[in-house]
């Protein structure tokens, strides 16, 4: 059976809707990685679907047979976390009336998994590397060791490398854990998945409760589809199961739709945006978006150069005025009162006459340029090529930079796009636009 068989076969089994190419690797990769025994660390935004993902490892290993136990380490008390884990002895706090089997006792011979990892407190994460390295643990109150074998599946949705870096989350832990990482797409990169799995929802939900369910138009799924999703899959379904609910038309349009769509609210100034991988030898969100700020500086201030070059040479207003208003004019280029324009623009067909200019023009330069000297030393240049000449400099960078990340990582896109920080479908889109050819 080939990986791609393989995949649609698993899609199939555990009810897995999509096929956009990032779901495809991460399935891929909890197959691979699933006749192992390899600890595994599934990242990806909240309610993305990582726990159906553990299921997906369980189900495909050795141990399917044996218990699976997901658990949630941010709703468990900081206090209670060592003894739900481990377990306790009668008498080892207030409260303990008994003995007690943890998780890791009750699950041996299959599969912990441990949900919102980050959150789990610093010193149970110290029990937690001594399963993960000898397979022992202490319950609470007790010196008596017990051994388990268990495997560990660990999710988050939060960058731990820098946890780790804020003293938040042990580093041996964190390497432990990152055995084998997987990485869980949001539902914003996958495409046509979101229209495939909001006709899912609203079937399955019309279904259980005995009513039709809803279509969407053409304009509903491109907006269906152009949403964000902070969500994610359960927020979409969320969405679904609202709107076949409380629509009575089955056909659902942009219009209606679009008052299911929370708003976004956003503050409008540009954000840093952090690679989600943790990543710290490049900024390249930092540095594009910088780029884009100052080229876009640039080009108003360009602009701006020519609106006065053409209201100069147009009579409307003269050296008076500029000489009036001369901080409105900070950075235009300067030399010795010589204003330069394009022949084409001030010599159409006639001499033309200048009424502010206290002298014609003298020659022309061997660019084709009229000089006109004696401006009260007061000057613009044209810039127009400046323009074209600073978005070959940047996208040159950027291809630049996309290549070398690349042969960096052999060419495969996932870890390039992640040293980037940039997403898979954003990288291919430059690979494109840039023609650049994997070898």
């Amino acid at each position: 059976m080939t990986n791609t068989e393989e995949i649609q076969s698993v899609k199939n089994r555990f009810g897995v809707i999509g096929n956009a190419a990032s779901l495809n690797l991460a399935l891929s990769v909890a197959i691979q990685v699933a006749p192992t025994d390899l600890t595994v660390l599934i990242t990806g935004e909240s309610g993305s679907g990582k726990e159906s993902f553990s299921k997906i490892i369980h189900a495909l290993s050795s141990r399917k047979h044996g218990p699976f136990i997901a658990i949630n380490c941010g709703a468990i008390p900081e206090g209670t976390i060592d003894s739900e884990l481990f377990g306790h002895i009668k008498g080892a706090f207030t409260g303990a009336i008994d003995d007690r089997k943890g998780y890791f006792e009750t699950t041996n011979g299959g599969t912990i998994f441990l949900d919102e990892i980050a959150e789990m407190p610093i010193g149970t994460q110290a029990r937690l590397l001594r399963v993960l390295e000898n397979g022992e643990f202490i319950p609470v109150g007790s010196s008596k060791v017990k051994k388990t074998d268990v495997r560990v599946v660990a999710a988050t949705n939060v960058n731990l490398m820098a946890a780790v870096e804020n003293g938040k989350f042990r580093e041996d832990l964190y390497y432990r854990l990152n055995t084998v990482p997987l990485t869980v797409p949001p539902l914003r990169e996958r495409g046509y998945d979101i229209d495939l799995l909001f006709r899912k929802f609203s079937y399955d939900f019309a279904e259980k409760n005995r009513i039709r369910p809803v279509e969407l138009t053409e304009s509903a799924s491109q907006l269906l589809m152009n949403f964000r999703f902070p969500g994610n899959i359960r927020q979409l379904k969320n969405i679904a199961e609202q709107i076949t609910i409380l629509e009575t038309d089955r056909l659902i349009n942009a219009d209606k739709l679009a008052k299911y769509l929370p708003k976004e609210h956003t503050s409008g100034l540009p954000a840093l945006l952090k690679n989600f991988a943790g990543n710290s030898t490049d900024n390249f969100n930092e540095r594009d978006i910088l780029y884009k700020v100052l080229f876009d500086m640039r080009k108003d201030v360009t602009e701006l150069k020519k609106l006065v070059l053409a209201m100069l040479q147009g009579g409307q207003i003269g050296s008076d005025v500029l000489q009036q208003h001369k901080e409105l004019f900070n950075g235009i280029h300067q030399e010795e009162g010589v204003i330069l324009a394009p022949t084409n623009q001030i010599l159409p067909n006639v001499q033309p006459t200048f009424q502010h200019f206290q002298s014609p023009i003298e020659h022309f330069d061997d660019l084709g340029y009229a000089k006109i000297d004696n401006l009260n030393r007061v000057d613009i240049e044209d810039v127009s090529h400046e323009t074209e000449d600073e978005i070959y400099s940047l996208e040159k960078k950027e291809k630049e930079m996309i290549i070398k990340a690349l042969r960096k990582n052999n060419f495969k896109r996932k870890y390039a796009a992640q040293d980037l920080g940039i997403s898979e479908r954003t990288l291919y889109r430059k690979i494109k636009q840039y023609d650049i050819e994997d070898e």
